[in-house]
C-alpha cells in the first residue's frame, strides 16, 4: 500500500512510526511532515488546508489510504473532498467532525442524549454572557466554541476575570472566529483522563487510557498549551469507571451521532473528568490527541492499518485491540516562552542517541531540516517518550532521555506524571 498522512506534528510522527511498521505498507508520504517524519517517510511541501493540492497529489501517486490527523482539515471537510475523488480516507467527514469543531454542538448533543457532562449555557453576544456571569458561581469555565489549537478554554476564579475573558474571546477575538460563540460551563473537579477510541460508525473500540498536562508550568501553572506531556495508562481509570463510561458515554456518543445523521468513522477522543459524582465528559476531539498519541500508539500491539481499514469498512467488530502490559511517559521539550513568544532556528543535538532503542522514542513536533542539521521550528519541539514496566519506571526513563537532547532555549515541565505518586 501507499499511505499519505496529513499533518506535521508529534502526533503525526507517532502515527507514522506505527504505520511504517505495518506489513501492508510499502510507501509512506506525509504532508507537510517534519524533520523526524522525513527520516521514515517522504515529506511533501503541501499544507494541511490545501485540499486541492492534497487531492491532486494523492491521485497522482495512486495513494491507497489517506490518514487525516489534525483537527482543522477534518472540521473543514478534507475527508469529504478526498472521498469525492475516489480516495480511501481515515478520518471523519465534516458533518461528524463538528463534534470537535463546535463545543456548543457537542454540549447540546450530550444534553439531548443524556450523556453525563457539566452544566452549561451558550452565548452569541458578550453582553448576554456577562449578564449570565453576574449570577454565576465561581470558579467557572469559558470555552471558545470553535477550534483554538487546544488553548480556547479559560478557567476564571472571579467575576472580573470572567468578564475580561469574555472580552478577550468574543470582542478582541483572541482565538479568531472560534470565539464568535461562547460556552460557559460549570467548573468540575477531579482527575482528568483521556481515552482515545476507534469508531466505524456503529462499533467503538477504546484504546488504553492516558493523562495530559495542559498547563505550561510545573504544578499546573501558567497558560494552557497544546499539551506538555502525558502518561499511559492512568491508574485512576479503574475497571469500574471503564464499565460506566462504556455504558453511559462511549457507545451512547457513537449512537447519538448516528441518530443525528452524522455517522462517525475515525477516532473519537474522550476528555473525561472523574468527579465525585462519576465520570463527566469535558470535551470530544475528532482525531488522535497530541501528545496522548505519543504514549498510546507505542503500546498498541495491533497493525494500525488493519484497524483503520476496519473503521472505514464498518468491520471494527472483527478487531480485538491489544496493548502491552506496561506503561509509557512522554515529556515535551518546548521552546522557552511557549505558548506566547519564542525563538526558532536553534540546532538540536543528540537525536542520534535514540536510534536502535526499542523502548525510547523521540517524536518530532516543531522541527525542520537546515544546512546546519535539524533545527527547532515551533513552540513544542520534541516529545520524548519512554516505556517502563510501570509508570514510575517509564517516568524515570523519559526524564533521563530528555537529557540526551539539547538545544538553545530548551524548556520542559519537571512534574509530568507526578500524579502517580499519589497512587
Amino acid at each position: 500500500m501507499k499511505v499519505l498522512i496529513i499533518g506535521g506534528g508529534g502526533r503525526e510522527h507517532a502515527i507514522a512510526v506505527s504505520v511504517i511498521k505495518s506489513e501492508k505498507v510499502d510507501e509512506l508520504y506525509c504532508a507537510p511532515g517534519n524533520a523526524g517524519i522525513g527520516r521514515i517517510a517522504r515529506c511533501v511541501p503541501i499544507g494541511v488546508m490545501e485540499f486541492d493540492k492534497i487531492a491532486s497529489f494523492a491521485k497522482e501517486k495512486k495513494i491507497d489510504l489517506v490518514i487525516v490527523a489534525p483537527d482543522d482539515p477534518l472540521v473543514a471537510g478534507l475527508t469529504d473532498v478526498l472521498e469525492k475523488e475516489g480516495l480511501r480516507v481515515f478520518g471523519p467527514r465534516k458533518n461528524a467532525a463538528i463534534i470537535e469543531g463546535s463545543k456548543a454542538f457537542s454540549k447540546d448533543l450530550m444534553k439531548k442524549y443524556h450523556i453525563p457532562t457539566a452544566d452549561y449555557e451558550t452565548f452569541d453576544s458578550a453582553e448576554a454572557a456577562c449578564a449570565y456571569l453576574e449570577r454565576a458561581d465561581f470558579p467557572i469555565v469559558l470555552k471558545a466554541d470553535g477550534l483554538a489549537l487546544g488553548k480556547g478554554v479559560l478557567i476564571c476564579g472571579n467575576l472580573q476575570e470572567a468578564k475580561d475573558a469574555v472580552k478577550a474571546i468574543m470582542l478582541d477575538k483572541q482565538f479568531g472566529s472560534a470565539g464568535n460563540r461562547l460556552v460557559i460551563e460549570e467548573f468540575l473537579t477531579g482527575r482528568e483522563v483521556s481515552v482515545l477510541s476507534f469508531v466505524d460508525g456503529k462499533t467503538i473500540k477504546t484504546m488504553t487510557s492516558a493523562q495530559d498536562h495542559k498547563r505550561a508550568g510545573d504544578g499546573d501553572t501558567g497558560l494552557n498549551t497544546g499539551g506538555m506531556g502525558t502518561f499511559s495508562p492512568s491508574p485512576f481509570y479503574t475497571e469500574e469507571i471503564d464499565a460506566f463510561c462504556r455504558k453511559y458515554i462511549y457507545q451512547p456518543t457513537v449512537d447519538a451521532m448516528a441518530a443525528e445523521g452524522r455517522e462517525f468513522k475515525g477516532v473519537i477522543f474522550f476528555g473525561l473528568m472523574l468527579t465525585e459524582k462519576g465520570p463527566r465528559v469535558l470535551e470530544y476531539n475528532a482525531r488522535f490527541g497530541d501528545p496522548e498519541t505519543q504514549v498510546v500508539l507505542p503500546r498498541m500491539k495491533n497493525d494500525i492499518i488493519q484497524v483503520m481499514e476496519a473503521c472505514i469498512d464498518g468491520k471494527l467488530d472483527e478487531i480485538d485491540l491489544a496493548f502491552e502490559d506496561n506503561a509509557a511517559v512522554c515529556v515535551v521539550l518546548a521552546s522557552d516562552g511557549y505558548p506566547v513568544k519564542y525563538e526558532k532556528g536553534y540546532v538540536i543535538n543528540g537525536l542520534e542517541k535514540f536510534e536502535g532503542r526499542d523502548s525510547y522514542f523521540c517524536f518530532h513536533a516543531g522541527t525542520k531540516e537546515s544546512e546546519g542539521g535539524i533545527v527547532t521550528n515551533g513552540g513544542r519541539v520534541l516529545g520524548i517518550t519512554a516505556k517502563g514496566k510501570d509508570l514510575k519506571e517509564a517516568r524515570a526513563n523519559a526524564y533521563a532521555a530528555t537529557q540526551w537532547v539539547s538545544f538553545e532555549n530548551k524548556y520542559m515541565r519537571h512534574d509530568i506524571g507526578k500524579a502517580i505518586d499519589d497512587v
